[in-house]
């Protein structure tokens, strides 16, 4: 889309390049989470788990490509959410039913829906999760080829927009019982006295609830099921980057290349051989989050969001304004992609903190809580300690605005750098544009939206796709004769003749075997090869 938009390959590579440090940072983080967690129930070196689920799931993928990675992940999400839930239902018992779990984080001030601040620099805030978490989402779901690649393997775009629909389901109650775990889990040690952490029992906060696990869950089974929940989201995880990461580099980078000079075999080969390499890259990645602060999921959505958040703007930039070009693109891109990462960076390394939430201690012995409550002083970001001047204010915004940031960045900086080098030149297509005026504000006259559109024509992709559905494609024996022999091809952006007009294609993929399928028919084309020619 990218290169179709602006007319340029570089804005491509932009694209190509901002995903891959996205996805190389996100698999890091994802496969560091279960294993500091599993060094604290079973007491397994860290390094040594983090090595075993690259090398899994490298393998894997390496083997199974795409079909292997989507099987394996609706049953590791089946694993997940077990396990999960088995942890809220015997915690909640635990305690007293989930009414007594409530009322004590009530009392601990652990439950706060409205805190509508508008600081960027609180952490959590209505605006920051509905917003910033907003923005966050749409990068997922909207341009991440883990994400994109799914949409592409269903065979219509309303079973892609239904896999959609059916993923926000599991989404919320994912979200929702992980939640549930966490008030679950401090309900049970307000109740003991004395949490884990400051009895120093685990080394930090990302081994609290599989510590609470080994001590609660103690039933046959139970523990390995969580310790099964771990490793299926951080295998998910690994083997939908490495599938994805194997795709772009090849199709954006490589094949452009070298593509016409191999054979297919060395195509797969190729393929495999940049499986093995990002999995690597991803464990190595592992090693550098260990040093990270704080818990691991601030880690990862600190580092994805602000990678993820330039990729959004990139393709907004290119939806939304028919006037940016592609040195706006490519600029935008990189800046867009530098500053959040900066402005991470920078909050671990930031000397000044604040307080944490209080927590109960009755039950703990004296020297643990004063040490603890220094440390708590000395490592979180609620409230400023010390006074921050300069750069160091915008360290203290909140990790969760981070895509907004990255997002806005390259849209402000890609318009701007548009602007000096004079504009889109060429006239865009307009089924590569958003019509997000005419969406926004339908109600007004045709006058008042093209004005806001800036004179410029919109076409709803939606009424496209339909035009392109609804054309009548008659197929020649002249067509099927030349497929039957292996002279044609539908792997370059070319017309395809189907009797006296040509129609191009709405979309298509080159497959590894000689099988292809036409968009508009939607007939697979070893079925027209089996169908007689109409008589003439």
């Amino acid at each position: 889309y990218l290169q179709m938009r602006f007319n340029s390959r570089a804005a491509k590579l932009t694209g190509t390049v901002i995903m891959i440090i996205q996805q190389i940072l996100y698999m890091g983080i994802a496969s560091y989470a279960p294993s500091t967690a599993l060094e604290a129930v079973t007491g397994f070196p860290t390094w040594a788990t983090i090595i075993t689920v690259g090398c899994v799931s490298t393998f894997y993928t390496f083997l199974g490509g795409m079909k292997a990675v989507v099987w394996t992940d609706v049953f590791q999400a089946v694993v997940m959410i077990a396990g999960i839930l088995a942890i809220v239902i015997q915690g909640a018992m635990k305690v007293g039913g989930m009414n007594t779990v409530w009322r004590i984080n009530e009392d601990w001030h652990r439950i706060e829906f409205w805190d509508a601040n508008f600081n960027p620099t609180t952490r959590h805030s209505i605006w920051s999760l509905v917003v910033g978490g907003s923005i966050g989402w749409m990068a997922t779901y909207g341009c991440n080829q883990a994400s994109v690649q799914r949409y592409c393997a269903v065979p219509t775009l309303r079973k892609a927009k239904y896999a959609v629909l059916l993923n926000i389901g599991g989404v919320i109650l994912l979200v929702l019982s992980t939640c549930l775990a966490g008030i679950v889990m401090f309900a049970y040690y307000a109740q003991q006295g004395c949490d884990p952490l400051t009895s120093k029992k685990v080394a930090n906060a990302n081994q609290l609830i599989p510590y609470f696990v080994m001590e609660v869950l103690g039933y046959p089974g139970l523990p390995g099921l969580f310790v099964s929940c771990l490793f299926s989201g951080a295998l998910s995880t690994m083997s939908s980057c490495l599938n994805a990461l194997a795709a772009v580099t090849w199709e954006d980078i490589l094949k452009p290349a070298i593509g016409h000079k191999v054979s297919e075999r060395v195509k797969t080969w190729i393929s495999k051989g940049l499986v093995l390499v990002y999995g690597a890259a991803g464990v190595g990645f592992a090693f550098i989050a260990q040093n990270f602060g704080g818990t691991v999921l601030q880690a990862s959505l600190s580092f994805t969001g602000a990678a993820s958040g330039p990729l959004l703007g990139i393709f907004l930039l290119g939806g939304f304004f028919p006037w940016a070009n592609w040195q706006g693109c490519v600029v935008g891109g990189i800046l867009g992609l530098a500053f959040p990462l900066w402005i991470s960076v920078g909050a671990y390394g930031l000397p000044s903190s604040g307080y944490k939430l209080d927590f109960p201690t009755a039950n703990c012995s004296s020297a643990n809580v004063t040490m603890v409550t220094t440390t708590a002083m000395m490592t979180t970001t609620t409230k400023t300690l010390t006074e921050l001047s300069g750069v160091q204010l915008l360290y203290t915004v909140s990790y969760l605005w981070y895509p907004s940031i990255g997002m806005a960045t390259v849209i402000v900086v890609g318009l701007f750098v548009s602007l000096v080098t004079g504009w889109q030149k060429e006239e865009v297509d307009p089924k590569y544009l958003i019509p997000f005026f005419d969406r926004l504000v339908c109600c007004l006259p045709e006058k008042w939206r093209t004005l806001c559109r800036c004179g410029y024509q919109f076409k709803d992709p939606e009424v496209l796709v339909h035009e392109e559905q609804d054309k009548e494609i008659v197929i020649t024996k002249e067509d099927l004769d030349e497929h039957k022999n292996g002279n044609g091809s539908i792997h370059e952006k070319t017309p395809v003749s189907y009797g006296k007009s040509a129609v191009t294609p709405l979309g298509y993929k080159p497959s590894m075997t000689p099988h292809f399928v036409y968009t508009n028919s939607s007939f697979n084309s070893e079925e027209l090869l089996s169908m007689k020619p109409p008589p003439y």
